[in-house]
């Protein structure tokens, strides 16, 4: 017999009566758990303190109001850093720049909060921890060797030289930190022109890491910063001569206008990740899992599940699994009410995400709505049909539709249409094989996880280097330092050097 809403309300509030409601739990990896713990931070006052901190931006190392100068500097010190510094100092250089991004992660997750006021504090000091972390320096950067009767020829990973790079406000110290390692690691320098709504955060990122690599031995201005970033100061540095390399973290707009440069463009842009649940998955693992994915920063992450497709079979079970771990189920009128606040409606009959709901706490949308009593929830949930805008949007909000469907085949067939042929990011819980590689070739996205969170898809709980820029639209993927780098060979002729 199919249940109704109103039955599982009644259901879960019998079977948890007794029980204290647990926040959602946001496990971290071992490695980066302690990291997530809050504490005494470097600067005055205790973490999460109620006072604003107040930043000197101007002055900053790496940061300048003319985009030339800008890309100047990062061009001297670029030509400064391969001459001067080998892959030792390279080593040294970066390992430098993690320690200091450990150090001040309580205070660039308080920075980012009270700026752009987005996402979760305590979720934000993880995702510190995880760039500073779990990007890969020059240890993936290799060189390939052909010995033949004809002589030597090898294959290097050669630096571009100066990149201009642009960077989301959903992640912006993340963001910059991730780049960095990579493109220092690759003998590059970076040019930043940040997402405005985070330039203090950027700003103050940027000077930390200056300050660490000048530390360390290497030049100054190898990571520079626009101090008022705009359109203009973007377009000035893709025409600047001196920039060889762009690279954007942002929506496909961006990725547009850098790959009209003319110049290599690496363009990481939106997504919408789909989650498929069949007959055959753990419905408590696969509940856990997607809180834990789609609950993260408050969904701000490109890779998080943004709509859930699940088979009939199991639709009313997961429901009750997903609510007995602390999730919200919205009524009917609720979810619309939450719809009619969040999205916003244009004149084409399209659907767009208000800037002012986006990364928000669950807790605010839950008020909104009149509920006062679950604070401790960080995820909502509610039912919809397929082609619901919560659906089809890459909405970043705590808020997770979920679509029942008859078959694999339905499921596949809206997954994919939902995903909107981004080629980003897609998982599924299933313990088939063949179901996993059949919505695996159909969805064809950069990142497929299998049996858990899609933060597990960029190293996080999951094995593999982490990354925040995907780039899915140009095609080049999780980005690394290998990414920033360009192929040279070198051949020595005539049988040169070879001895067999």
């Amino acid at each position: 017999m199919e249940m109704t809403q109103d039955d599982i309300h009644q259901i879960v509030e019998a079977v948890v009566a007794n029980l204290t409601p647990a926040a959602v739990q946001q496990a971290q990896p071992d490695q980066l758990s302690k990291y997530a713990k809050q504490g005494t931070s470097i600067y005055d006052g205790a973490v999460g303190a109620s006072s604003p901190i107040k930043l000197q931006t101007t002055g900053a190392a790496g940061v300048y109001a003319d985009p030339a100068l800008a890309v100047q500097r990062a061009y001297e010190a670029q030509a400064k850093y391969v001459e001067g510094c080998k892959l030792e100092d390279r080593k040294r250089i970066i390992e430098a720049v993690r320690q200091s991004m450990m150090q001040n992660k309580e205070k660039l997750a308080r920075i980012a909060i009270e700026e752009t006021g987005l996402g979760r504090y305590e979720d934000k000091i993880a995702k510190v921890a995880l760039a500073a972390t779990a990007t890969p320096g020059v240890e993936i950067i290799t060189t390939s060797a052909v010995s033949g009767d004809n002589g030597l020829t090898i294959e290097e990973m050669a630096p571009f030289g100066v990149i201009g790079a642009v960077t989301p406000v959903t992640n912006p110290m993340e963001t910059i930190i991730n780049n960095c390692i990579g493109m220092l690691a690759a003998g590059n320098s970076v040019v930043f022109n940040v997402h405005p709504s985070s330039r203090k955060t950027c700003v103050f990122t940027v000077n930390l890491i200056n300050q660490a690599i000048t530390a360390a031995g290497g030049p100054p201005d190898l990571v520079t910063l626009i101090e008022n970033p705009t359109m203009e100061s973007l377009d000035s540095i893709m025409k600047n001569d001196k920039v060889r390399l762009l690279l954007g973290t942002g929506g496909p707009g961006l990725v547009k206008k850098l790959l009209s440069s003319g110049k290599k463009a690496i363009g990481a842009a939106a997504g919408n990740p789909p989650v498929i649940v069949d007959e055959t998955a753990d419905l408590e693992l696969a509940a856990r899992e997607i809180i834990k994915g789609a609950s993260f920063d408050n969904n701000l992450l490109c890779i998080a599940e943004k709509e859930v497709f699940a088979l009939n079979s199991i639709y009313d079970d997961l429901l009750f699994s997903l609510l007995k771990q602390g999730t919200v189920l919205l009524t009917p009128q609720q979810a619309e009410e939450v719809t009619g606040f969040a999205l916003q409606k244009d004149e084409k009959g399209g659907w767009h995400t208000q800037k002012e709901w986006i990364g928000k706490d669950a807790s605010k949308f839950l008020h909104k709505v009149g509920i006062t009593d679950k604070d401790d929830a960080h995820l909502l949930i509610f039912e919809a049909q397929h082609d619901h805008p919560f659906v089809q949007l890459e909405q970043m909000m705590p808020v997770l539709p979920i679509v029942r469907v008859n078959t694999l085949q339905e499921a596949i067939m809206q997954a994919v249409s939902a995903e909107h042929g981004n080629r980003h990011t897609a998982s599924m819980f299933s313990r088939n094989v063949d179901n996993l590689t059949a919505f695996a070739r159909a969805v064809n996205t950069t990142i497929f996880v299998k049996n858990a969170a899609t933060l597990a898809g960029v190293g996080f709980g999951g094995e593999g280097y982490t990354t925040f820029t995907i780039a899915g639209a140009t095609g080049e993927g999780l980005t690394c330092a290998k990414t920033f780098t360009r192929t040279r060979r070198c051949v020595l002729g005539e049988g040169g050097f070879r001895i067999m």
